[in-house]
């Protein structure tokens, strides 16, 4: 890839690529294909969208089927199957919602959670073999990056491409 240089605000010569979103997007492929190898070396007892949808209640305690299935941007009848899948393993409860029982929570049981725990460990592993392939100055600079492009993306709502046909599950 070939790389322009510029001046940074302190004035030093800082190398960037031509391209910064195609350089960002292949670093996000792989950064996709070492957590995805994190999960693929070991033997996993659920699929990958089990695993999203573990992960997508864990860390939302008031979800329902019908939240659940926006988040998957699915119908509901396929997020109650997910769910039903996950419940028949162990690994999800239904619940009534203590503030209108009308309403059922889903829940990721203790297995769950330790099953999250596991893989979000192998992943951590995973990325840190591949940080210790980099130079210090490297990580650092990484670092200091990856906080910016959070602070700068958090900031004001992103605008998302209107193309629907590309969708993760």
């Amino acid at each position: 890839m070939a790389v322009n240089e510029r001046d940074d605000r302190r004035g030093h010569r800082v190398e960037r690529p031509p391209n910064l979103a195609a350089a960002i997007d292949a670093a996000a492929e792989a950064l996709v294909g070492v957590l995805d190898s994190a999960v693929s070396r070991h033997q996993m007892a659920v699929s990958p969208t089990q695993l999203r949808v573990l992960s997508l209640i864990s860390g939302r305690p008031q979800t329902n089927v019908n939240g659940l299935a926006e988040l998957l941007d699915v119908v509901p009848s396929s997020a109650s199957r997910l769910c039903d899948r996950l419940e028949a393993m162990g690994l999800l409860r239904r619940v009534p919602d203590p503030r209108d029982r009308r309403e059922v929570r889903l829940v990721p049981t203790a297995d769950a959670e330790r099953l999250l725990g596991e893989l979000q460990e192998r992943r951590h592993r995973a990325v840190q073999a591949v940080l210790e392939r980099m130079p210090g100055g490297a990580q650092h600079e990484l670092l200091v990056a990856l906080l910016a492009f959070e602070r700068a993306a958090t900031a004001a709502p992103a605008e998302v491409p209107t193309d629907s046909s590309v969708r993760t599950a």
